[in-house]
């Protein structure tokens, strides 16, 4: 069930290593489960409780220590013999006795780790203070190092197989943005639009199906599009009101995001000026993209296109994106954004979005892309313009 060779996790696996060999950790505990898969190919929505990959600079593979009834997830899902796959019992789940770090504690001395340099993810969603707390109590002779986003960065270049995973990515989520689209019409209740864009999403295309993706459907209407992240209701879609529909779809954990903008009716005038200025802005800049500048670079063009219509944006118009599990799509490693002097290389993949919130409306035109050799390849074949129904125009 593997989805990528063996062989390039091997070798994803020894540029992690030299990386901790920079930091100089000798055995690193990863809890993003994004990074877990990376490494491991493991895959099961089993992060609620605590789960982590051990590398150890020195062994040829990483060990997957988890709960007990998804020892057998990990497998028929990772290429990790039954020897490097290590479960604890159900009593450590949620315990107030004991965590289950202490059973990581206690396998890390079995086997000759209690006395080394210790990398751990000190920022992810998933490794909480008393998980740390467990670990310093029952490795007292270990020191640890924050290893946060060593992985991540990693993963920042994305192989051919993981591109053609966001390609198929890229196809399930313009059924989706269709689809969604589509459903919007006056009276018809937000939550059916949303049914709708999630059939879709799974569903997929003939062709291949679709993955849960990590973040769910992001629809304000009305008044609410003036802030990017809230969802949807039951209520009615009225006359007059913005859509923002942001989505992606997803593939084999791999994503590709999509924004667009809805106006039901007869468009205001002020949000086709916005939508104007944003979809012109967004061109701009994905002109500009290629190996070599920096994501500040990249920024700076959407910055100075969008002043002329005397705009100013303050948040990152995008991130480095591809893999990854709940609660974000994002890898937490370059932004498009002012200071941030990553350059840019061939296979890198980032949303582009660079959405404008203003006090009582919003737009919101997004684009995945990835880096190529003299410029970028959008993901996504969708118009870039502000959608109006009940009759679809181009404005």
């Amino acid at each position: 069930m593997l989805y990528f060779e063996v062989n390039e996790f091997q070798e994803r696996l020894r540029k992690t290593k030299e990386k901790m060999s920079e930091a100089g950790i000798d055995v690193l505990l990863l809890t993003d489960p994004a990074n877990i898969n990376y490494l491991s190919g493991y895959d099961g929505w089993s992060f609620y409780v605590h789960q982590l990959l051990v590398v150890i600079i020195d062994e040829d593979q990483p060990f997957w220590i988890g709960r007990g009834q998804d020892g057998n997830g990990a497998k028929v899902t990772s290429w990790l013999d039954e020897t490097h796959i290590i479960s604890y019992t159900d009593d450590y789940v949620q315990s107030t006795v004991k965590h289950p770090m202490d059973f990581v504690s206690n396998i890390l001395k079995e086997i000759g780790q209690g006395n080394r340099t210790v990398g751990v993810e000190m920022d992810t969603y998933y490794f909480t203070a008393k998980a740390f707390s467990s670990l310093q109590n029952g490795l007292p002779r270990a020191s640890f190092k924050d290893a946060t986003n060593l992985v991540n960065y990693v993963r920042i270049i994305k192989s051919d197989t993981e591109i053609s995973y966001m390609r198929n990515a890229a196809k399930i989520v313009e059924k989706a943005m269709r689809k969604g689209i589509d459903s919007i019409q006056e009276g018809v209740r937000e939550c059916d639009v949303v049914a709708d864009i999630y059939h879709a999403q799974i569903s997929g295309t003939e062709q291949f199906g679709g993955d849960y993706p990590s973040i769910v459907p992001l629809l304000p209407s009305g008044e609410k599009t003036s802030t990017p992240h809230l969802t949807w209701t039951d209520q009615p879609y009225k006359a007059g009101d913005p859509v923002i529909l942001e989505l992606a779809g997803c593939y084999r954990r791999y994503h590709s995001p999509l924004a667009r903008t809805v106006f039901i009716g007869e468009p205001d005038p002020k949000i086709k000026f916005l939508s104007d200025v944003v979809v012109e802005g967004l061109n701009t800049t994905l002109d500009a993209i290629k190996p070599g500048v920096t994501c500040e670079e990249v920024e700076s063009v959407w910055r100075k296109t969008i002043k002329k219509s005397g705009f100013v944006k303050d948040s990152r118009i995008g991130y480095s994106m591809g893999l990854n599990y709940p609660p974000d799509w994002g890898e937490h490693t370059a932004s498009l954004r002012q200071g941030d002097k990553t350059i840019l290389q061939p296979n890198m993949t980032f949303h582009l979005i660079p959405g404008i919130w203003l006090d009582r409306y919003g737009v919101e035109v997004s684009e995945s892309f990835r880096v190529t050799e003299n410029g970028c390849e959008v993901f996504a074949n969708f118009p870039r313009q502000l959608f109006v129904k009940p009759e679809l125009k181009i404005y």
